[in-house]
């Protein structure tokens, strides 16, 4: 009995001292772009090292993602993903990794060793510090995420990290229609740029009568519940042709006061926009001829 009790206490000793091993492997980390974060790799062990989002862009130096390449470490990386994976190639190899993530860069330095870490995850600090750093929205920024938006299916296919952070719903047959009688509106696709916090939205506009109907180009409203929010930029001819459609671009960015909107694409949207036949004006009288003296 007393030998099954030595047993079981060495069992036991085994376990907490191989959970405490475990644990060490595992650390989470807080994220400061001012700090450099030293992350030990081995050659014959997987190290992962996770985000809270999708990575922009990495940098590195004396590495290679297939191996064959000359190098100090490996690293394995899918465009888009949070995360990517590294081993050393060798021994006493240092290097850094610089990686682009909401709009700053974090230095992570890879040092090889016999006791490395098997996942890294880094966190934000606080809910205040998720939110992406505020981009300056200037009228030529604005001008450049319309076009970006335009540009969406291309840059999604053949550049994807110019857009890795661009939330985008695509309505499809689905899409949201507001009804004006003489018009209608339709919301084909909406993308949200999230460190401008900016929504751009495009549109076809139906006219529905035999006669052209005229609206302001900067005319576009957007109603979330029972908040509105007005245009920041939009791009549209301000004429919907007799009996057809066109198409119009506009964003909405931040709230009236200077705040974040914060909008989820996940909302029902209601564009406001009001247009109408053309008033031809009215004939003048003709000036009657001054009396001769």
């Amino acid at each position: 009995m007393k030998r099954l009790g030595e047993i079981l206490v060495a069992l036991l000793f085994v376990t907490l001292a191989t959970e405490a091993a475990g644990s060490k492997s595992i650390q989470t980390l807080t994220l400061d772009e001012r700090t450099v974060y030293s992350i030990p790799v081995s050659p014959n062990r997987v190290t992962t090292i996770s985000f809270p989002g999708p990575i922009s862009a990495i940098d590195a130096a004396q590495v290679t993602v297939d191996g064959k390449a000359p190098a100090a470490f490996q690293i394995a990386h899918t465009k888009g993903s949070h995360f990517f994976s590294v081993r050393a190639l060798g021994k006493r190899t240092v290097t850094n990794v610089n990686v682009r993530w909401n709009n700053k860069t974090y230095v992570i330095e890879l040092i090889e060793s016999d006791v490395p870490l098997y996942s890294v995850i880094f966190q934000i600090a606080t809910e205040e510090a998720a939110r992406p750093q505020r981009v300056a929205v200037t009228p030529n920024r604005l001008l450049a995420l319309l076009d970006k938006a335009k540009a969406f299916s291309f840059l999604r296919e053949h550049h994807p990290d110019s857009v890795a952070q661009v939330e985008h719903v695509a309505y499809g047959e689905k899409r949201p229609a507001i009804d004006y009688k003489a018009y209608e509106v339709r919301i084909e696709e909406v993308l949200r740029f999230n460190p401008e916090d900016t929504l751009v939205f495009r549109l076809s506009l139906t006219n529905k009568t035999d006669t052209p109907l005229h609206f302001p180009p900067d005319g576009f409203w957007l109603r979330v519940g029972e908040r509105v929010y007005p245009q920041s930029i939009s791009d549209a001819s301000g004429v919907i042709p007799p009996s057809a459609e066109t198409r119009a671009y506009f964003a909405v960015t931040g709230t009236p006061n200077g705040g974040r909107n914060d909008i989820s694409l996940k909302n029902e949207f209601t564009v406001i926009l009001e247009a109408s036949p053309a008033t031809e004006p009215k004939p003048q009288p003709e000036p009657k001829p001054e009396a001769e003296p």
